[in-house]
């Protein structure tokens, strides 16, 4: 096909490729013309110098598969204490809440506390839901004196639901009177008990 230059300053009739290397440079390209679309497979040599800053929420479709997706923990460092046997009773500052961002996520639960038990008997401690289901029980018990035994829970959760779980610590005794935070000696040191949820992108 013919190259024809009309009155009006279009040109027809040019093939693709028609122009030779080097004929078209950054100035001759009208600012702002080209397009995304335009754009691509772009070499990763090209991204140099200064990039724009990339925050995490503008970043879509990551596995989160294993990741702490959050982490919610409860401190206690004063005593608790009960002398109720027949049945748990939940620890006075020992729960903790978190709220699953999807069904398929787990709950790591931490749970390290400090029982104490009298010398002839022993402390039973339960990692419960809020509904009280059991998921862990532990026992101290003191052959002689008062004496605090650090535990520690561990617990893999699948709650299944975007709503809040809380979890909590129970606390029931053989007989007389049990502790949560009480050092067997005298002194100034606190003991201190705490209970840790993490979410884990399922």
């Amino acid at each position: 096909m013919a190259l024809i230059l009309s009155g009006d300053g279009t040109v027809t009739g040019l093939a693709v490729g028609g122009l030779p290397d080097g004929t078209v440079d950054s100035g001759t390209i009208a600012t702002g013309t080209i397009v995304d679309a335009d754009v691509a497979n772009v070499a990763a040599s090209k991204l140099t110098g200064a990039l724009p800053a990339i925050s995490g929420a503008s970043l879509t479709n990551l596995p989160a598969g294993g990741k702490v997706l959050q982490v919610v923990q409860t401190v206690k460092t004063d005593t608790f204490s009960t002398s109720t046997t027949g049945s748990y009773v939940d620890v006075t500052g020992m729960s903790v809440s978190i709220t699953p961002s999807s069904t398929s996520n787990k709950v790591l639960i931490i749970l390290s506390s400090n029982h104490s038990a009298i010398s002839t008997g022993w402390a039973q401690g339960q990692l419960a839901l809020s509904d009280n289901t059991q998921l862990m029980t532990t026992f101290a018990r003191a052959e002689s004196g008062l004496i605090a035994f650090p535990f520690t829970h561990v617990y893999l959760h699948s709650p299944s639901s975007t709503s809040a779980v809380t979890y909590k610590m129970r606390l029931k005794a053989e007989a007389g009177t049990t502790y949560v935070n009480r050092p067997s000696i005298a002194g100034s040191f606190v003991l201190q008990s705490s209970i840790t949820a993490l979410e884990i992108g399922g």
